[in-house]
């Protein structure tokens, strides 16, 4: 065989790869997400959005600032994410560093015997070496030297790689800020119902003080032959009910406490706070401004667009696998079978440059199934970012309208207090005067408490929804 039939068959084999490589199955194209409406329903497109507002500036709370500010130093689920955050930081540094040459140095030493009647040990035999210079039957080998390696990144596979991983930890970052969103507002809600807890505690012990003044006029009322022993049972019974809620509140109270020092990162103690007047507090206004906000606000939805674009270039990078790789290797060194000899030059030195191309040529399901992979992962971002945003949309629509609808029921719990405080005033002046049953009074007191805590619980739902809302806008992390 001639050299140019060498040189044809070698070229037609390149070709082969080449042509096998550069072949690379169709995929199904990912859908397009959806646009968000241009504002939330019965709502005027305002660009001004609460979730601009710096969270200090948002709760007007001294003592909820303070727990928030711990918990942001000590909080074990924020401080696990700044770790991931790491981890991605050090991913694009492996990445960038596959785009370098590789080099190194080293060395090596050691021994071999070949047989005699080898090609290796026959070809030995028979050299003819200079006197006292003859390759021994024991032959030592050392070598010293530096090498490097390269892959030539035709087809940006490496680069997009390294970019992907830039992507990922964008994320993570996004990822970080959507834990502060969510911790912030957890404590918040958290604070606030520790708050209603109180009370709601104050008002059963101020109920429990009432219903042992009826008791007394029942008990009075007896000796006097104006009531029986079944008004004062009923009576008592009352008492010792609301006794018994006092019990269950104080452990709510407790137990809402060590819920905060969790999420502070601390052990068990004492919540600093102001407990009384939940009632004369009034919820932060919110506005909504408009959907298109929520992109850039939401840390969820940009950690599912920076998602999107990491599997886009895994797509990418699975399609490179198809093409041949270009590597280039180099070695510079020096090698002899006798440490004196390792200084005569040029005889000792050692050297090797080499290029290849290498791509699959027949077996490459294993190259489409990631193929296929990679692009099913990519659909799944684009639903997922979708849904992120489908989400959000729902959680501001939901808690805006929350908001406008506790403010009227609040409106109205609250004229029933005041109607039901007036009746047992009433019921009790009646009771006394020996004009009401005693039943009257005991019902009459029982309705005030349940909506009296009624009246509570609105008041929390208000705050609890503020704070949901300012949430979802993506107030808290900035």
């Amino acid at each position: 065989m001639n050299r140019n039939t060498k040189y044809t068959l070698l070229l037609l084999i390149c070709s082969a790869i080449i042509y096998s490589s550069c072949k690379t199955p169709a995929l199904v194209q990912a859908p397009n997400a959806k646009e968000a409406p241009a504002a939330f329903e019965n709502k005027n497109a305002d660009t001004a959005s609460s979730g601009l507002i710096q969270w200090r500036n948002f709760f007007t709370d001294k003592y909820l600032i303070a727990l928030i500010d711990t918990a942001l130093k000590n909080n074990q689920e924020l401080n696990i994410t700044l770790q991931e955050i790491e981890i991605a930081r050090n991913d694009i540094r492996i990445r960038k560093g596959q785009l370098l040459p590789k080099a190194g140095a080293g060395s090596t030493a050691g021994i071999e015997k070949v047989g005699r009647y080898t090609s290796q040990g026959a070809g030995d035999a028979s050299a003819d070496i200079t006197p006292g210079k003859g390759v021994p039957e024991w032959l030592p080998n050392l070598q010293g030297g530096v090498f490097a390696s390269w892959e030539a990144d035709v087809w940006k596979k490496l680069r997009n790689s390294e970019q992907a991983a830039a992507d990922r930890y964008l994320s993570t970052v996004e990822g970080r800020n959507f834990v502060v969103t969510n911790l912030i507002a957890e404590i918040a809600n958290a604070y606030y119902e520790l708050l209603a807890l109180d009370n709601q505690l104050d008002i059963v012990q101020q109920n429990i003080k009432l219903q042992q003044n009826a008791l007394e006029v029942v008990r009075i009322q007896k000796q006097a032959a104006a009531a029986n022993e079944l008004a004062v049972k009923k009576f008592e019974a009352e008492v010792l009910g609301s006794q018994s809620l006092e019990y269950d509140l104080n452990q709510k109270i407790k137990a809402k406490e060590n819920e905060l020092n969790y999420l502070l990162g601390r052990y068990p103690q004492l919540i600093e706070r102001d407990k009384k007047g939940l009632l004369n507090l009034m919820p932060s206004q919110v506005i909504a401004g408009i959907p298109s906000q929520l992109l850039s606000n939401r840390p969820d939805i940009k950690q599912a667009e920076l998602d999107l674009a990491a599997t886009k270039l895994d797509v990418k990078i699975a399609k490179a696998e198809f093409y041949p790789q270009f590597n280039i290797s180099a070695g510079l060194g020096l090698q002899a079978f006798n440490p004196i000899y390792l200084v005569k030059f040029p005889e000792s030195l050692l050297f090797s440059l080499a290029g290849d191309v290498a791509g699959p040529l027949i077996n490459k399901s294993a190259i489409k199934a990631e193929y296929y992979s990679a692009n099913a992962r990519q659909i799944q971002a684009v639903y997922n970012y979708e849904r992120t945003i489908l989400n959000a949309y729902v959680e501001v629509s939901t808690e805006l309208s929350n908001i406008q609808n506790l403010q009227q029921q609040y409106g109205l719990k609250a004229k029933q207090v005041d109607t039901l405080v007036a009746s047992v005033n009433i019921s009790t002046e009646l009771f006394k005067a020996a004009r009401a049953d005693y039943l009257e009074v005991l019902l009459t007191q029982r309705d005030a408490l349940d909506t009296k805590l009624e009246l509570i619980e609105t008041k929390l739902k208000q705050f609890n929804s503020v704070t949901n809302v300012y949430r979802a806008l993506g107030g808290g992390w900035k």
